[in-house]
This record gives structure tokens, sequence and C-alpha cells, in this order.
């Protein structure tokens, strides 16, 4: 027995693809997200940058040790 106004993923799959219901459905689901406030943004961005930065800082410091170790071996 097939309920009235709900689709099932088989319905959608014999249906092809609808842009209008791609759409309804994307603006659906947007409007179930929590968008962070300015300051959440701010300071996780500014978390993100500083852990980016410590890790290339990081990975070049190795590079440069095993460049010089190499250098002093061979």
């Amino acid at each position: 027995m097939e309920s009235k106004g709900k689709t099932t993923d088989a319905q959608v799959a014999d249906q092809g693809f609808n842009v209008g219901t791609f759409l309804q459905g994307t603006k659906e689901e947007l409007g179930k997200v929590v968008w962070p406030s300015r300051q959440q943004l701010i300071s996780e961005s500014a978390a993100v940058i500083l852990m980016v930065s410590l890790s290339a800082t990081v990975i070049y410091l190795v590079d440069r040790l095993f460049g010089w170790i190499s250098g002093q071996v061979f």
C-alpha cells in the first residue's frame, strides 16, 4: 500500500532526476542547518589557520633536519 504525499526511493528512481524537486529538497535541508555565529566563525577560522601554520612549520623543520642529516652522511 502506497502512502499519499510521500515518495519512496524506488518512486524517485523511476521518475528520474527532477531539478525542481532537487532544489526544493536542497532548500529544505539548508533550513535545517545550524549556522555558526560570527564570533564562532572567526574563532574557529583562526584556530584552523593557526593549526595549519604550525603543521607546515613542523613539516618544514623536519624536512630541513633530514636534509641536513643526509648532507652530513652523504
